[in-house]
């Protein structure tokens, strides 16, 4: 009788413990499927709530989450040196291949429970992304600066940090406000600026990051009216919108020295007033984010106000 009742004792904790146990785990279950929706790009993505495992694979997107006090598992590059040139400090992170060709194996060996991808190069891959973890695509590259300013609103709803975005973006419009101040309103120059590479010549727009940027405190853009933001252009068109000033993001000197021999390159207002800069091709064509906005802003300044900047 004694081990009989041994026996139901022993196989009633038995079952205690397994009903304890799957008690437990269904609260686990329920705490790890907290979400809430983010509209993107691509779609509505159910993300996590408080997501702690991202990766990025754009540098604006690397620049919004640092902004946001979050370091992101993995995040795509080209060079070394391109995060932590972004972020002017070395963060540990994992490679994940570079921002045209991300390496999906190694994304997923990280186990994200985030991914944010970019609209221009990543829309085609959009499905294999989403098989992997949850992914929102957003606008950063060959977009304006209003649309990389809403991805940054994106970026901190996906994480819960909208109270860190608000902050950051009054701080933001207070440093553009000030910037503004030292613009000549009576300023009737207009800028350009170009990517000049042997195999082919780009220029930014009124609608690009930059350009849009710059037109935000009174810098007009020469080159106005483009289908996209960044245009393929050639040496005669730029004789055509005749900038009074132009921001080489990147120069080839071999065509530089071709075109200074050229009649064409020199019947350019900016080339004959001599108001040719050479300005840091990462920041003005790579980075796209707040603070590189901001560097922007002031390396424009100085360059176009020495006496005010």
């Amino acid at each position: 009788m004694l081990r009989k009742r041994m026996t139901g004792a022993f196989a009633l904790l038995v079952m205690s413990c397994l009903m304890l146990a799957a008690c437990a785990g269904q609260a686990k279950e329920e705490t790890t499927k907290k979400t809430h929706a983010v509209t993107h790009e691509a779609g509505t993505t159910n993300v996590p709530d408080h997501p702690k495992r991202i990766v990025a694979l754009e540098f604006s997107f690397v620049d919004a989450l640092d902004e946001l006090g979050i370091e992101p598992v993995g995040i795509a590059q080209e060079n070394k040196d391109d995060v932590s040139g972004l972020l002017d400090k070395k963060i540990s992170f994992t490679e994940v291949g570079t921002r045209q060709q991300p390496n999906l194996e190694v994304i997923s060996s990280l186990k994200p429970d985030l991914i944010i991808g970019d609209f221009n190069r990543h829309k085609g891959i959009y499905k294999q992304l989403q098989q992997i973890e949850p992914t929102i695509i957003l606008k950063s590259r060959n977009a304006t600066y209003q649309e990389n300013l809403a991805s940054f609103k994106s970026i901190a709803e996906a994480v819960g940090q909208t109270d860190q975005m608000e902050q950051r973006l009054k701080l933001h419009d207070k440093r553009l406000a000030v910037a503004k101040q030292k613009v000549d309103p009576d300023d009737q120059r207009k800028i350009m600026v170009g990517v000049f590479r042997s195999d082919s010549l780009t220029a930014h727009g009124e609608t690009s990051f930059d350009g849009e940027l710059l037109e935000k405190l009174g810098i007009d853009n020469a080159i106005t009216k483009t289908v996209e933001p960044t245009v393929t252009i050639t040496l005669e068109q730029i004789v055509k919108w005749d900038p009074d000033v132009i921001f080489m993001a990147e120069a080839d000197p071999k065509l530089l020295n071709e075109w200074k021999k050229n009649p064409l390159w020199n019947q350019i207002t900016a080339v004959k007033k001599g108001e040719v800069y050479e300005v840091n091709r990462d920041l003005w064509t790579r980075y796209r984010g707040l603070d590189a906005a901001e560097q922007i802003v002031d390396e424009a300044i100085q360059l176009l106000y020495p006496k005010k900047s």
